[in-house]
């Protein structure tokens, strides 16, 4: 009796220990739906569907302590023993949202010939800025390391993220192997380098005369701009744009506002002669990538990206 009640009392603590943070629950695709169907009727939600070439595997713990697990949800294609493969990183204002948001596309962008992965990070009301780059970097050296698991070639990463996500995407793209952005805890035998980025209508600076940022990202941030410069400027995507910088599409919404920067970076780019790509889908809004037409025309638009990058 003492020996269950023990068993019992841990599993309790477990769950405890697992769930002793806030949650928002602000940001779902049906509440996205409800705000956008009456301006947009001609909306649908994408259908699942089903593919035997595409293989799931839910909840997979990249990263535990004793206090938290952080896990990834993993769609691969198995007609191949090695897929490029798409870290994809939800958004929902670094604060909101979660990993399941990422599996309509997972699905389809696995069906094409892909190993994808829908991660769990840290948000704000947790964890602060870095911790959620961590976590994602982190999660990127847990798949190379278990590559063949995931029929992964780990010299063909991409990272995609959606809003805040994609600013997020275009960070750790960015700062490809610089230590002050590797969580130095994690041991792995594997780099967080990824060879593409795509950003779906992620912001690329945060202090910028195109940038409208506010209270949700002084919260991720730690404090405003005036309180933390610092982490407002190394969060900033277009502050690390170099001529290491890998290939980079931008998919974007009709309003500015979501890709600040994105010029100038563009311009870097250039300079340095690196491929990059800017889809604009016409008289869309933000969170675009969850309803039909624009879903079709996010997937096509990435994996046509992708087929040029590393097929």
């Amino acid at each position: 009796m003492k020996k269950i009640l023990f068993i019992m009392l841990l599993i309790s603590n477990t769950i405890l220990a697992q769930s002793n943070y806030s949650i928002d629950t602000s940001y779902t695709i049906k509440s996205t739906y409800n705000k956008l169907i009456k301006k947009y009727p001609f909306i649908t939600i994408p259908q699942k569907q089903n593919n035997t070439a595409v293989t799931e595997i839910k909840e997979v713990i990249y990263q535990e302590d004793k206090n938290r697990a952080l896990h990834f949800d993993a769609l691969f294609n198995t007609k191949q023993k090695q897929n490029p493969a798409v870290i994809m990183i939800h958004g929902g204002g670094w604060r909101s949202g979660n990993k399941n948001q990422m599996h309509d596309m997972a699905r389809e962008i696995a069906s094409k010939g892909y190993s994808c992965f829908a991660i769990e990070y840290r948000l704000s009301l947790e964890a602060k800025y870095p911790e959620g780059i961590y976590d994602v970097k982190n999660a990127i050296k847990f798949i190379k390391d278990n590559a063949i698991k995931f029929n992964v070639d780990p010299n063909k990463i991409a990272v995609l993220g959606c809003s805040s996500g994609g600013q997020m995407a275009a960070l750790i793209g960015t700062t490809n192997e610089i230590l002050d952005f590797e969580d130095k805890s994690f041991k792995s035998k594997s780099s967080s380098k990824v060879q593409a980025i795509i950003d779906i209508d992620g912001v690329l600076a945060f202090k910028h005369p195109e940038s409208s940022e506010g209270d949700m990202a002084s919260f991720w941030l730690g404090g405003t701009y005036d309180e933390k410069p610092e982490n407002w400027n190394n969060a900033s995507a277009l502050n690390h744009t170099n001529e290491s910088t890998p290939p980079i599409l931008f998919i974007n919404s009709s309003f500015d506002r979501f890709h600040a920067g994105r010029d100038d970076m563009i311009a870097i780019l250039n300079q340095y002669k690196i491929y990059n790509e800017v889809k604009t889908i016409q008289n869309s809004p933000h969170s675009f990538w969850f309803f039909n037409p624009w879903f079709t025309e996010t997937v096509l638009c990435t994996t046509q990206f992708l087929d040029k990058i590393f097929k």
